[in-house]
């Protein structure tokens, strides 16, 4: 059984004003979409303010959204609530970015093994790392983007991109390393 009409039926309804089918659409993705603003800000009433702009933006502007089968309205979302999340963050300064040398490059971690590590114990360990570290970390390795784009989004060079994300990768190593004794 396929979920998508009731799905695509939901957005219609939503994208022509249904209240109901709004609540819809927020009670299916609210979590997740939390748990998207939540990679990147760790204060909880600083979510719910993101994501209530998050959700008046998804809201006044659904009538734009092309749905294009199962998971197109949540990665369309997820992508709104990214972008306000970032927005966020930079209105508040709340990152801080540290250039590493070539030098320094040589000396860090090798990505380690988290085969025997639950998910929501990687999850608590990237959310440990400094501000900047997380951002860029979340940015390249969960939502995809290079080092240009992420630069684009936070207003740097892609050399510091690239060395923060060295050392989110080698503190989570490390983070990774102490749990794995503690077992």
């Amino acid at each position: 059984m396929t979920t998508e009409p009731a799905e695509e039926s939901i957005v219609v309804r939503a994208q022509n004003g249904d209240n109901d089918a709004q609540k819809s659409v927020y009670k299916l993705h609210i979590r997740y979409l939390t748990a998207v603003c939540s990679r990147y800000i760790l204060n909880p009433e600083d979510v719910k303010d993101v994501l209530q702009e998050s959700f008046m933006k998804i809201f006044s502007s659904l009538n734009v959204f092309e749905y294009r089968g199962p998971g197109s309205l949540r990665g369309w979302m997820s992508r709104i609530v990214i972008n306000q999340t970032m927005k966020f963050i930079q209105r508040n300064g709340r990152i801080e970015f540290t250039e590493l040398s070539e030098d320094e490059y040589t000396g860090l971690a090798d990505d380690p093994v988290t085969d025997n590590i639950p998910s929501s114990v990687i999850y608590r360990l990237i959310r440990e790392l400094p501000d900047g570290y997380r951002t860029i970390f979340n940015l390249y390795v969960i939502e995809g983007k290079s080092h240009k784009e992420i630069a684009d989004i936070l207003g740097i060079r892609e050399s510091t991109s690239a060395s923060q994300l060295h050392r989110a990768k080698a503190i989570l190593a490390n983070k990774i390393k102490q749990y794995q004794s503690t077992i």
